[in-house]
């Protein structure tokens, strides 16, 4: 994971970035959100999840991608799918003058139909749907159960609600977005499928 995260630094730099942070979660290891202190190392037909952030000018940004080496099974394929659409479900339900509680809560219930949690139990989605970036990588307001401030123009969010399978493997696609008077608008192109992953 060491040398993964030493490419990803490398490239950050060479695009004009300084390096925030690299988070590189493998295999079993990326069920736990923040990682394991077990040695890992890619596997073929395995997860490979990378959770980064760089600053430019002064702000923050923060973008998980999930891949899999090789061909991803079907259980894999469908919890990436589902992370997939409740990132989606999250940045539909970013409107204006909506608590910023709802969104996390728009989440949570659907993955609970899917039979993930319920609530913050594994399996499922253990953290907070999003949280507020700017100047620092985690600013308020959050995208989490009873945040009652109302979403207005200029405010900022990760949008990252994973879901983690203890003993198995985790996925989380995060992507910022920002707030606008014609509602959310995204800093990065989520991905648009498990085979263009990346984005």
């Amino acid at each position: 994971s060491l040398t993964v995260a030493a490419v990803i630094s490398a490239a950050t730099v060479k695009l004009g970035g300084q390096v925030a942070f690299n988070l590189i979660l493998l295999g079993e290891a990326s069920a736990y959100p923040h990682g394991t202190g077990k040695p890992q190392r890619v596997v073929k037909g395995e997860v490979v999840l990378m959770d980064c952030g760089a600053r430019v000018h002064g702000y923050e940004s923060d973008i998980s991608r999930t891949f899999f080496h090789g061909e991803a099974n079907a259980e894999q394929r469908k919890v990436w799918e589902h992370v997939r659409a409740g990132q989606q479900r999250a940045f539909a339900a970013a409107q204006l003058g909506t608590p910023a509680g709802r969104v996390d809560d728009a989440v949570r219930g659907w993955y609970a139909t899917l039979g993930y949690g319920p609530d913050y139990k594994l399996p499922g989605l253990s953290h907070r749907t999003g949280h507020g970036i700017g100047m620092d990588g985690h600013e308020p307001i959050n995208l989490v159960r009873g945040e009652m401030t109302n979403l207005a123009p200029g405010m900022c969010f990760s949008n990252e609600p994973g879901l983690y399978l203890p003993g198995k493997f985790g996925v989380r696609l995060e992507d910022c977005f920002y707030m606008t008077e014609a509602g959310p608008k995204w800093f990065s192109v989520p991905p648009g499928s498990l085979e263009e992953p990346i984005g």
